[in-house]
């Protein structure tokens, strides 16, 4: 199945009291260029989010955005530092003795001195995260594939439309050009015996000689591969895999047979319908840009 490179998928989770939120956006690139965004927490994840989601995207410049939202209030304890305390409780009776102040050290005074209280929390279980986390990814990713199958389906569409009319094309050049090369053999013969109208002449090296220069006019080997390029990409375009570049590869084998084509065209009509060619394959080789 044909997939677009632009897409896009989200999907979000709530497990464990983690609400897990992920995004993923495609656009054209010619290779697979991958932007993963993920908060400081989950960090140590990236490798591995980003071999799963080679699983599912082959090309295109993909930004991956992953939020979470920790919603488990038990996971935060408080931590009383009884060394702080004390080094604190022993400097505040030395000032006391040598300054000769009043002792009104409190329990509450203590308390509000740095690091005699702090906040801790629990490690996390990184395999529980993981779970989640690759879930989550997974379902996104999915969805991502799927807009971007329902793009290629229209591509598809689109391309196949073109590829009949460069068919049609190329029939018309089928038919016009023998018109061409037996006009042109009849004009050289003309105009060769008015040229040499007073001597005596070789029929038969006279048409030897027409028919090689209009061989150099015939175009019958460029049709042939024209046609097999078509058919060619119309046979890509039915497999179920990444066929991106091929098809670039062969929109350019189109191109040169189209040029050679109008470089041998020695004819107005001719010269016309193989510009009208080369206009349709540049069309078919910028939706080709968009194919994975």
């Amino acid at each position: 199945m044909v997939k677009s490179m632009t897409g896009f998928g989200r999907a979000e989770i709530e497990e464990n009291k983690r609400r897990i939120t992920v995004e993923i956006k495609g656009v054209n690139h010619r290779y697979l260029d991958e932007s993963v965004k993920l908060p400081k927490s989950f960090s140590m994840f990236e490798a591995s989010i980003r071999k799963v989601l080679k699983e599912y995207i082959e090309r295109g410049k993909v930004d991956v955005f992953i939020s979470c939202e920790d919603m488990n209030e038990e996971n935060v304890t408080i931590k009383y530092n009884k060394t702080v305390a004390a080094e604190y409780l022993k400097y505040l009776r030395e000032m006391k003795e040598e300054f000769g102040l009043e002792d009104d050290v409190r329990v509450s005074t203590l308390s509000r001195y740095p690091e005699v209280f702090c906040l801790e929390e629990e490690p996390a279980d990184e395999e529980e995260i993981w779970k989640s986390l690759e879930k989550v990814v997974r379902m996104a990713a999915e969805k991502f594939v799927e807009s971007r199958q329902k793009e290629g389906e229209n591509l598809k569409l689109d391309l196949n439309g073109k590829l009949d009319n460069m068919e049609t094309m190329v029939a018309e050049i089928e038919k016009r050009s023998p018109e061409v090369v037996k006009e042109y053999q009849e004009k050289l013969t003309a105009k060769i015996k008015e040229l040499l109208a007073d001597r005596e002449i070789d029929e038969g090296r006279i048409l030897t000689e027409v028919g090689i220069c209009a061989d150099k006019l015939c175009v019958d080997e460029e049709t042939v591969r024209l046609k097999s390029h078509i058919k060619a990409v119309r046979e890509e375009l039915e497999k179920d895999c990444s066929v991106g570049r091929k098809l670039d590869f062969i929109a350019q084998e189109m191109n040169r047979e189209a040029n050679t084509t109008l470089s041998k065209a020695n004819d107005l009509e001719l010269s016309n319908i193989a510009i009208n060619l080369k206009t349709e394959i540049e069309k078919v080789r910028e939706q080709i840009q968009n194919i994975e």
